[in-house]
Formats: structure tokens, C-alpha cells, sequence
């Protein structure tokens, strides 16, 4: 057991399908309470779904395991209520550096920009966040959580998944309209379906050992190259939440993994690092090796398959548990509309097709990262240290460094879901961009990204919301009264909107400048925060058609 850390233990209950009552069957069922699956079924049931989550264990991950979370796995964690407890726990940083043998070449910032509430990246041992998803599970009445639930069967068919889970009170059977996959890089549902997962594994093996120290290094993540403590390899080193910190020592393919887990092993390693003088506790050890795969596709007839279950990268980059967020921030949305007949089911293709994207450029940045990292021959190794040598003096080749593309979300400008433009708009957000937060004041939160997400909705901008024209304005709050409706949202620099429309005012004209917003332009936003479509005016009419296209609720031939 770990010194800084007391493990939960969830309760077992006798499910009521075992003592006779109830039909067994469930709208929706997600298997897997590690950070994504507990994302997903929160987010459905925040939305007023009934949800039951399974899970084969009654505790959070045994060790530190994901401990990096990005700038938008951050927000999305907000908007189911989970953010702050993370932030205030874990370390933020901005800042990495990465060294060659003795010497700094490259350092980055993630969040260059200012105006943003969330930093670029949060350590926090994966068992704090599961421990905190769990709370905030446990506060919405229509999920149900179920923990020693195993699943041992899954078969499908057009109309439902049936489900065989084994308890300690024996074996029962259940039904779902749908089966929400979260349940890791063996997916066992996925090998009941005999479903495949292609791609690549790495051949090395790296160390990770979890110390408890008191030390004065900054919030930052430092990468070695060769550095003289453990000579021809790398080494990566993260502070976390209570003093620990995590150390990833690269091993090489032919490293006993039992025998270098070892403390007799780890600890010399540590000391050469941090010398002798230095006083640690070993809190985990671990040895992994890692792949870069991904299904073909996500969704299959009526079960969905998220976060490692559907692919999976290499560590470098923090790209496994930020994706598998953004998969249920994809998907819980979208599954919504079709269970309660506002979208059809071919919604849910679009969450396979973006997030396949996603995976892949994960996948490619993760990819290139680890061949930069671990060269397969001398002269890949000769090509990546000449870099790191030139790297010192000139810029050109600090871009050509590569310790790992930090997980940033993906700008979905290829979606079939977007309106494409029609008005020129300068700056970044276009759409299918995941949308830039930015200080507001006149609302329950002071940044944009507080208020925006969950629902569609339309940021329209006027210098002075009080002189919005009245029959505009009712124009405007129409919107929500539509079957998928749109909660319309005046941006202003002063003044407020009449009632019931929301008033957000441009604290530091930050939204106006990220936006290019000028009297009249109008955003219409996915419920997972990326741009769907925007205008230059306001017309009832084009958001309505651009609310039918982002929900699939146009013919193919008429989106096109």
C-alpha cells in the first residue's frame, strides 16, 4: 500500500436482478469506472439519462498510472463538476524542459497565451481523480454504480446488448439499448465480439518509480537525453500531489522486467540520480512497454467503445486518458439525442469518424515521439543526437526535438457536422475548432467556458446588450424552445440583455479579439464545446439548418 495514499474501498451490493426484481434491462450500460468510463456515465446521467456502471473491482487503479491531464480534459472535467477538486490537489505546470547529457536544448510553454483559467497541464496520481469521479457519480440519482460486477459475455443484436456478469452472489444476466465499452486496452467486450485492434508495439521497456521526496525542483517536466546518471537512455521526471514524484527510467527491450522492478535495482538508479544525499521513500514500481493501435472503427451496431479500449498510444505525450475524456465529451451527446429520438442513430457514425481522427493523430504524434525518444538503429540515433547537439545553439533545431507532443484537443475542421462559412472571419476558430476560453464577467462563473458547453448555444455579440433590438431579441430566445433547442447567449462590452437571455460581458475584450466578433456575429457551439457553425449575422433560419446538419438530421446529399 502506498504511504501517501489510503485506497477506498466501495461497497458490494447484492444487484436486484439477483434477488428477483426487475426486468434487467438497462437504457444505457458503461463497463469500466477508470477515468473514462466514470466520465461518461456522469456526463449522460448530468444530462437526466439513467445509467448503470459496472465495474469488476471495489477500488480506484492501484498506483499512479495517467498522472499528466491536459488544458482540455481540465474543462471538460469542469463541466461535469470535477475540475477544481483536481486542480486544487494536483501540481499545474506550463513549463518542460528537455536536456541532452548535461545541457538544456529545448524548453516549451503550453499556455503562451494568457486569459485562460485552466493551465496547460495538471499532475495527479490517476487514483485521485477516479476517487473524485466516484464522489461526483455518487451525487447524481440515476446512476447507478455496481462494483465486483465482472462481465464474462456480451452478444449483440439490432434491437440490444445482453450481458453476462458474474458477482459474488452468483451470475445474472442483463439487457441494454446500449453498451458503452470503457473497460481498457484488453477490452475483454471487445474480444467477446471478436473485434480487432491493429497497429504497433514498441520494442522497449521503461521504469516507473513513484518516490516520496522533499524537493525544491519547479513545477515543470524535465526530459534527459543521455544524461550521465543513466547513460543511453532517456528519463522523464514529474512532481505530483503529495510531495510524489514520478521518474520513468528507459530500460531497453532486453530488460528483465520482474528483476527491474526489484528494489535492489530501482533504488540505485534513483540515487544516481538524485544522489546519495537525498532522502526518498520507493512508493510503486512498474515496468511497461507500450503500442500504438486503434479499432477501425468505434461504434459497432449497439455497443461503443471509448478511450483504451478503442485505442491506444505510447505515455509520451499524455495522450491516453486526455483522449479517452474527449471520446465521452464526442460521445455523450451525441448517444443522447439518439436515445431520446432527436437524432437519428447514424449521429453516433460521426463520433467514430472524429474521434478515428483524433486517435490518429494521436497515434502519429505518439508514433514519432517514440522514434525520436528510442532510434531502432545507429543512424537514427546519430540523426536524433546531432539535432539535440545543434538544438543548444539554433532554432531550427529545437523544432526537430521531439520528447513528446503534448495532448492538445482536435480541430474537427473536416467533421461532416459543420457548417462550412460563408462570412470571413480572421483568427483561429473556425469551425470544428475546439472553442478558446477567455475572462468574462456578469455570469456564475468569471471565463467563457464556464458557461458554454452541455447544450447548443449561440454566442451573438453586440457593443451595448441593453439596445438589443426587442423583436431580435425574442428572435433569439425562440431558439430554446425548438426540439433540439439552442440557448442563446449575448456577448456585449457593456450593458444587459433583456430577459431571459444571458449577458456575458467581454471582461478584457479577449472574446472579441479570439472570436474576430464584430455588432451582429453570432457562434453557434457543439454541446462539447467545439464551433458548429458562424455568421456574421444573425438568421433564425441558417442556425436551425446548421443545428439539423451538426445532428445528422439532414440527408447525406443535402449536408454535402
Amino acid at each position: 500500500m502506498l504511504s501517501t495514499y489510503t485506497y477506498p474501498k466501495f461497497e458490494y451490493t447484492c444487484p436486484p436482478e439477483l434477488q428477483g426484481q426487475g426486468d434487467g434491462h438497462h437504457p444505457v450500460i458503461v463497463i469500466g469506472a477508470g477515468p473514462v468510463g466514470l466520465s461518461m456515465a456522469i456526463d449522460l446521467a448530468a444530462q437526466g439519462q439513467r445509467v448503470l456502471l459496472l465495474d469488476n473491482d471495489d477500488t480506484v487503479s492501484i498506483g499512479s498510472r495517467g498522472v499528466c491531464y491536459a488544458k482540455r480534459a481540465l474543462e471538460v472535467l469542469d463541466r461535469m463538476g470535477c475540475g477544481n477538486p483536481c486542480v486544487d490537489k494536483g501540481v499545474s505546470w506550463n513549463v518542460g524542459r528537455t536536456f541532452f547529457r548535461e545541457g538544456e536544448v529545448f524548453n516549451f510553454n503550453l499556455r503562451p497565451q494568457e486569459g485562460h483559467q485552466r493551465p496547460g497541464m495538471v499532475n495527479l496520481q490517476q487514483y485521485y481523480l477516479e476517487q473524485y469521479l466516484v464522489e461526483r457519480a455518487r451525487q447524481l440519482p440515476n446512476l447507478e454504480l455496481r462494483f465486483k460486477n465482472n462481465v464474462i459475455g456480451v452478444s449483440q443484436d439490432e434491437h440490444k446488448a445482453t450481458l453476462r456478469v458474474e458477482t459474488p452472489d452468483g451470475a445474472y444476466t442483463l439487457t441494454c439499448d446500449w453498451l458503452v465499452a470503457a473497460d481498457g486496452a484488453r477490452s475483454p467486450v471487445r474480444q467477446m465480439l471478436g473485434l480487432d485492434i491493429e497497429g504497433k508495439i514498441f520494442m522497449d521497456r521503461f521504469l516507473i518509480a513513484d518516490v516520496v521526496m522533499a524537493a525544491d525542483y519547479p513545477a515543470e517536466r524535465w526530459f534527459w537525453f543521455d544524461p550521465p546518471f543513466h547513460p543511453n537512455q532517456s528519463v522523464l521526471l514529474h512532481k505530483q500531489a503529495d510531495n510524489v514524484w514520478r521518474i520513468d527510467f528507459q530500460l531497453g527491450w532486453d530488460a528483465d522486467p520482474e528483476a527491474e522492478k526489484k528494489p535492489e535495482r530501482v533504488i540505485p538508479r534513483i540515487k544516481a540520480m538524485l544522489g546519495d544525499e537525498r532522502e526518498f521513500e520507493l512508493e510503486w514500481v512498474s515496468v511497461y512497454t507500450f503500442q500504438c493501435r486503434r479499432m477501425g472503427q468505434f461504434n459497432h451496431n449497439r455497443v461503443l467503445f471509448v478511450g483504451d479500449a478503442a485505442h491506444q498510444v505510447s505515455p509520451f505525450g499524455a495522450r491516453g486518458a486526455n483522449s479517452g475524456i474527449q471520446d465521452t465529451d464526442n460521445l455523450a451527446w451525441k448517444l443522447k439525442l439518439v436515445i431520446d429520438g432527436k437524432a437519428p442513430a447514424a449521429l453516433l457514425d460521426s463520433y467514430s469518424s472524429e474521434r478515428c481522427y483524433a486517435a490518429d493523430e494521436n497515434i502519429q504524434n505518439s508514433t514519432r515521439s517514440t522514434d525520436f525518444i528510442t532510434p531502432k538503429s545507429a543512424v537514427s540515433k546519430a540523426f536524433r543526437n546531432a539535432v539535440l547537439e545543434l538544438a543548444q545553439d539554433y532554432p531550427f533545431a529545437r523544432a526537430l526535438v521531439n520528447s513528446g507532443r503534448l495532448s492538445v484537443p482536435s480541430w474537427l475542421v473536416d467533421s461532416p457536422l459543420n457548417t462550412p462559412d460563408t462570412d470571413t472571419f480572421a483568427g483561429d476558430m473556425v469551425p470544428g475548432a475546439p472553442m478558446d476560453d477567455a475572462p468574462v464577467a456578469g455570469g456564475r462563473t468569471d471565463w467563457l467556458l464556464g458557461h458554454v458547453g452541455g447544450q447548443f448555444q449561440l454566442l451573438y455579440y453586440v457593443d451595448d446588450a441593453s439596445a438589443l433590438d426587442a423583436a431580435q431579441a425574442q428572435e433569439l430566445a425562440a431558439l430554446a424552445h425548438d426540439t433540439i433547442g439552442v440557448q442563446a447567449i449575448v456577448v456585449a462590452q457593456r450593458g444587459t440583455a433583456p430577459a431571459p437571455l444571458a449577458t456575458l460581458l467581454d471582461a478584457q475584450d479577449a472574446i472579441r479579439q479570439r472570436y474576430d466578433l464584430q455588432p451582429g456575429s453570432c457562434y453557434l457551439l457543439r454541446p462539447d464545446q467545439h464551433v458548429a457553425a458562424r455568421w456574421r449575422n444573425f438568421d433564425a433560419a441558417q442556425v436551425r439548418a446548421a443545428v439539423a446538419r451538426a445532428t445528422a438530421n439532414v440527408p447525406a446529399t443535402a449536408a454535402a
